[in-house]
This record gives structure tokens, sequence and C-alpha cells, in this order.
């Protein structure tokens, strides 16, 4: 059983930027990502990483803006958000799988229960 916790959401303006973290309860070799809601919509998937890092996934609305990546040693993930538009304002989920096909397919093994990101214009 592994355990998340996100941090660092809050409310910022447009064009800003914003670092999200979600510590895992232990050491994982999963592959683990961000997931995000907007009020009224599905949740939908934000980046990835894989265990080795040497792989990283991004949605399309998010590439070039944000940057995941991971510290092993510390159990630790973190989503630089940078450009922050309105449309980005959602709660953040942190979530591990198996694999990154399981993964981007949202079959996720654990979820977070996820970070409020809000921003104003």
């Amino acid at each position: 059983q592994v355990q998340l916790v996100e941090s660092g959401g809050g409310l910022v303006q447009a064009g800003g930027s914003l670092r999200l973290s979600c510590a895992a309860s232990t050491r994982t070799f999963m592959t683990m990502g961000w997931f995000r809601q907007a009020p009224g919509s599905e949740r939908e998937f934000v980046a990835a990483i894989t265990s080795d890092r040497l792989y990283t996934y991004y949605a399309d609305p998010v590439k070039g803006r944000f940057t995941i990546s991971r510290d092993n040693a510390k159990a630790t993930i973190d989503l630089h958000m940078n450009s922050l538009k309105r449309e980005d304002t959602a709660v953040y989920y942190c979530a591990a799988a198996s694999d990154i096909m399981r993964l981007r397919g949202n079959t996720v093994d654990y979820w977070g229960r996820g970070t409020q990101v809000t921003v104003s214009s």
C-alpha cells in the first residue's frame, strides 16, 4: 500500500508559476504522475515520469509549460507549472501505477487526495 500526499496548491495570477509536490509513504518503483479535474469536467492526465526518470510524458495543453521531476531517494515527485492559464484551474491529483500505459489509461493503483490550484485573471 502506497499513500500519496500532495502539497503546494494555491491561488496564483495568470502567467505565474506554482510548484506541486507529492510525497509517497514509501519508496516506489512505480510510474508516477499528475492528473487534474476541473469543475464539471472529467479527470484528465497531465504528466507522468517513469521510475528510472528516463521518460516523461505530458498532455498537449501543458507541454512546454509544465515540468515533472522525481527524487527517488525522497520518494517525491514535483510538478513545476509555469505560464499558468485560467484553464489550468483544477484539483490536481498525484497518482501511481505499475507502468505508463496503465497510468495514462487511468488504471491507477494509488491516488492522492488532491490539491487545489486556482489561476486568476
